[in-house]
């Protein structure tokens, strides 16, 4: 696949975090395979994980193409770069195009990025993971990769105004390959992955450097003051509800 745009938003991109002098904590990038397809599974937890979870690719020289609301290629000055980078473009109400697009990239050796949870969680762990990770992977014979970012969600995410502060830490953890096939009972391996990962986000929030009680950004369970899953379940029914108003109104 032709790269002409990708690269120098990685440039950018790396320009960016050192401007902001992000403290990076890299763990198990080496399980990202330097060639042949695989998706990538990440926890989603901030409007920016798209770009710092694909930073946890580039020690293996890797481009994630991301799995991403279609509304994004749409717009005025990220459809291009969307576009421009291959990445791939999910309309929920026909989602079947967008998951062969991403078994076709797989078979053509790409790393596809997907987030299993679909939308940000407010309580900063994980939310009910879908499927189509684990069915693209064992369509396309290649391995999932599970990616826990953590810090990301002090930048920008639901709730919270944007907050760009200096010398931030940031943590990716990548974990060991899941191999999947076409004869593993989809519901199971994605159960398997979630724990997988949910391991993985404890590992990453204990060794966290900056653990301060009550912080709106560390888990309710850690002592934080983020919403419980509970809570964060009823603020995105609510959020759900009031789109639909919206859209009603404006019909």
């Amino acid at each position: 696949m032709r790269d002409i745009v990708y690269p120098p938003v990685v440039g950018f991109a790396r320009a960016a975090f050192k401007v902001l002098d992000l403290r990076f904590t890299m763990t198990g990038t080496e399980n990202v395979p330097r060639t042949g397809g695989a998706v990538i599974a990440l926890n989603h937890i901030s409007y920016v994980d798209f770009i710092l979870g694909g930073y946890g690719a580039v020690p293996s020289g890797r481009l994630v193409r991301f799995m991403a609301k279609e509304v994004l290629f749409r717009n005025r000055y990220s459809g291009p770069l969307m576009r421009g980078m291959h990445h791939i473009p999910v309309d929920r109400s026909a989602g079947t195009a967008s998951y062969q697009q991403a078994v076709r990239y797989l078979g053509e050796g790409e790393v596809v990025g997907v987030f299993p949870e679909a939308t940000i969680s407010r309580s900063f762990e994980l939310k009910e993971f879908k499927s189509g990770a684990v069915r693209m992977a064992a369509q396309a014979g290649v391995p999932v990769i599970p990616l826990i970012l953590w810090g990301t969600q002090r930048m920008y995410t639901k709730d919270h105004p944007r907050d760009f502060t200096r010398h931030r830490p940031i943590s990716i953890t990548v974990g060991e390959p899941i191999t999947v096939t076409p004869e593993d009972d989809a519901t199971e391996a994605t159960a398997h992955l979630r724990t997988t990962m949910a391991g993985l986000l404890d590992q990453t929030i204990r060794a966290y450097p900056e653990q301060p009680a009550g912080a709106w950004w560390l888990p309710a369970s850690y002592g934080g003051g983020a919403p419980t899953p509970e809570e964060a379940e009823r603020l995105d029914q609510e959020e759900l509800r009031r789109r639909a108003a919206k859209r009603s109104g404006r019909s």
